[in-house]
């Protein structure tokens, strides 16, 4: 059984984070307790606890009798079958959950030594061990509202605008609904449209019954009140009516399109839902002082075991082929 890492010895600024997993067996503490909270390793593949560590190799072994008897830290984990080591990875990590306005992969290119392609899909491994999902239905006072994600016309190059602008406001661009508990989380969801029968299926998905909604007054939303209690605010009357206003969520997505735009510049849809997740783990660990930097790091490293995200998977190429082969 290994010993736990004293929470005075964790870094707490990005210098610190740096300097600290610059050493391995630093990473391998905090891989450790993330992976195995009580501190007792298990074989990735059979969940035995009779395993040897090989220093040299960094490497366990399990004794059990199976295909796959070594294991790295990696195994199991967003970060599994990648060379690019763990010296790495955990800066990285460090600097997507805290950096306010996300990063560029450019940016983490530079910092860590990689290419651009290279920490792209890493920041994509990352975002995906960012996903929080849950069961259980939000209660209470809960604002709803959805957005358009999409560049804007005056920005684009006359050439690109003609492509891809086909008609007006919302058209072309991927719509995202939002929940908002307040005094508590945010979720996030990509939807094809903004009819009727998708949201209120939406709304009845992530909202207990009975709760207090708060929508604006799209048409798609009536008849709600005989599920929730439902108050609007038309916002070509006003914005605010005592308690009864989306201005939480407003904030959200004002944070949401601020990264994109200011940092990603541009977003393809079929990649939204990633950024989505980033923006939304960064949103509902923003301000607890006892999370700080390290607890959001923390928060988001217990999340990488059980998730993988293959480039192919990423690229779309993997749902191409399945296409192909079923067409085959």
């Amino acid at each position: 059984m290994l010993t736990m890492m004293n929470i005075n010895d964790t870094p707490k600024t990005l210098l610190e984070a740096v300097k600290f997993f610059s050493d391995y067996e630093n990473c391998r503490k905090f891989m450790v307790e993330a992976r195995w909270p009580d501190g007792i390793v298990r074989c990735p593949t059979c969940n035995s606890d009779h395993v040897t560590y090989m220093v040299n190799t960094r490497r366990w072994k399990c004794y059990s009798k199976h295909p796959r008897p070594q294991f790295t830290l990696k195994v199991g984990t967003v970060f599994e079958d990648s060379a690019i080591a763990l010296e790495k990875w955990l800066p990285a990590l460090w600097l997507i959950v805290n950096c306010k306005n996300g990063i560029s992969s450019y940016e983490v290119a530079r910092g860590l030594g990689v290419t651009q392609k290279t920490a792209w899909f890493m920041l994509h491994r990352l975002r995906l061990a960012m996903r929080t999902g849950s069961f259980m239905k939000l209660y209470g006072e809960i604002e709803v509202d959805e957005t358009f994600i999409g560049g804007k016309a005056r920005n684009m190059h006359l050439d690109k605008r003609e492509k891809e602008i086909t008609g007006r406001g919302a058209k072309d661009k991927a719509a995202v609904l939002g929940f908002l508990r307040r005094g508590g989380e945010v979720r996030t969801e990509v939807v094809p449209n903004r009819k009727k029968h998708t949201l209120q299926s939406m709304v009845r998905g992530h909202v207990a019954p009975y709760s207090i909604l708060y929508t604006d007054a799209l048409p798609s939303y009536e008849g709600m009140d005989t599920e929730f209690i439902h108050q609007v605010v038309d916002h070509a009357v006003e914005y605010v009516r005592g308690r009864v206003h989306t201005n939480g969520l407003e904030n959200f997505w004002s944070l949401l399109k601020r990264g994109i735009k200011g940092t990603y510049v541009s977003v393809e849809p079929f990649h939204l839902a990633r950024y989505l997740d980033e923006q939304t783990f960064r949103y509902n660990n923003r301000d607890n002082e006892e999370i700080g930097d390290t607890g959001r790091f923390r928060a988001a490293l217990a999340q990488i075991v059980g998730k993988r995200l293959t480039y192919d998977e990423l690229t779309g190429k993997a749902a191409l082929e399945k296409q192909r082969h079923m067409l085959n």
